[in-house]
């Protein structure tokens, strides 16, 4: 049993009971780019749906985890699907080059929009070349896609949708035109019409819901053609109805909002997944605060839901959540939202804290698993609740408390937990492409 000391005068003796126990079932990891650090993940390959989360959006081993755990997935279960929390045009992109296929005109660059150094890091740049060379040779109903989730790419959305239709269809692509035309003012700052509609002055949901259903009543002509344009034409009329929606309804709360996205987001991923057949098995790429579940956190208790929550209710056991957490470090983010990126200094965690439980195992890269049978009493130990924290692309260290905690069941939030003691950011892409990268490549600056 562990004793504390009097500097741990805040501790209770069931505090260091607890920490004993996260010691004895804590599995100790190779650092995440050594060779045998995806084997640890072998017991979830029997999952349908294995959702990796991170504890921030810009730590480089929270991504380097999660691409060595999917390597291991893919490679001995399966796995066939990699969903993103990013927008689909963006991300199409990626798909489109990891696949072999020929790159499509897009205006501007894949990732342009703030947070770029979310995805355009060399972490992401790494895994994605593996892929590319991962499905080089295979047949195209066995390569690995890759997928965006997210619903604010309403001006690239509708550039797509055009773009199919030019081709596919001339003249619904006119009236599509006519349609879309409605959103024409706020395509490029789209929260601009939140405001306009909030005050009256504007209303698109009809000519965004008629275009969806227009695509969609001639799906069986379109899709005959070819299944992944249309695919990928659909979904991006989809998302065009729903960011309408989403920047409608974001004056009226946060709820409101976030239960729109995740369910977006959840709905597309079960479109990919019903696509691709009965073998489809994904792997989610998102932060701890979408894949979690949220029906065991503060954001569940005030009436949000998210991705993992659907999913547990959706799959049961064949949905496997996996939490990332750090303790202190270094991580990329902004002072507030679209200013610039910057690397700042992550705080240790507080005293009161999950974070501060895993810190007092001195195990300073671990995996731990409380799904088996005998780890009941480490399921109980986890039940606090606690506090847990959560920075995204802005981290506000001199408001931490107020801004990055909240209360969480940890036990029942997560299936199993993967720890990082001291963490460092991730490496955004700089100004210049490297020498060698195709010159298709879509990170490409």
């Amino acid at each position: 049993m562990l004793r504390f000391s009097t500097h741990d005068s805040k501790w209770t003796q069931e505090d260091f009971d607890r920490v004993a126990l996260l010691r004895e079932f804590a599995e100790p990891l190779a650092p995440p780019d050594a060779h045998d650090f995806g084997l640890s993940y072998d017991r979830f390959g029997s999952a349908k749906l294995v959702l990796l989360g991170e504890a921030t959006h810009g730590t480089s081993e929270f991504y380097r985890a999660r691409a060595a755990i999917s390597r291991q997935l893919i490679e001995n279960h399966g796995f066939n699907i990699i969903a993103v929390e990013a927008d689909w045009p963006d991300a199409a992109r990626l798909d489109r080059y990891v696949r072999h296929r020929e790159p499509e005109p897009s205006r501007g660059e894949a990732f342009a929009r703030f947070p770029t150094w979310m995805w355009r890091n060399q972490e992401v740049r790494g895994f994605i070349d593996w892929l590319r060379h991962h499905n080089a040779g295979l047949p195209r109903e066995k390569q690995i896609e890759f997928r965006g989730l997210d619903v604010y790419s309403l001006g690239a959305s509708i550039e797509a949708v055009l773009r199919y239709l030019d081709k596919a269809d001339p003249e619904e692509a006119a009236r599509a035109r006519e349609r879309y035309g409605c959103l024409t003012p706020w395509q490029e700052d789209p929260a601009t019409y939140g405001s306009a509609a909030l005050a009256g002055r504007a209303d698109c949901e009809e000519q965004v819901t008629d275009q969806l259903r227009e695509l969609l009543n001639k799906r069986l002509e379109l899709e005959s053609r070819d299944p992944e344009d249309f695919l990928n034409a659909a979904q991006n009329a989809r998302i065009v109805r729903a960011a309408e929606e989403y920047y409608r309804i974001m004056y009226y709360g946060s709820a409101a909002s976030w239960n729109l996205r995740d369910r977006h987001m959840f709905d597309t991923l079960q479109r990919l997944m019903e696509a691709r057949g009965p073998d489809a098995r994904a792997i989610v790429w998102a932060h701890n605060s979408h894949i979690g579940n949220a029906a065991a956190t503060a954001m569940g208790w005030q009436g949000e839901f998210n991705i993992g929550e659907l999913a547990r209710n959706a799959y049961g056991d064949e949905a496997v959540a996996i939490g990332f957490g750090t303790d202190r470090g270094r991580v990329a983010a902004a002072d507030a939202w679209d200013h610039p990126m910057r690397i700042m200094r992550v705080l240790p965690a507080r005293d009161d804290s999950y974070e501060a439980m895993f810190r007092r195992t001195h195990v300073p890269r671990s995996l731990t698993d409380w799904r088996p049978i005998d780890r009941a009493p480490l399921r109980e130990a986890l039940t606090g609740p606690k506090l847990e924290r959560a920075i995204g692309v802005i981290y506000r260290p001199d408001t931490e408390f107020m801004s990055h905690y909240f209360k969480a069941v940890l036990s029942e939030q997560f299936d199993a937990y993967v720890w990082f003691e001291e963490t460092e950011a991730i490496a955004p892409l700089g100004a210049l492409e490297p020498v060698g990268t195709p010159e298709t490549y879509p990170l490409g600056l």
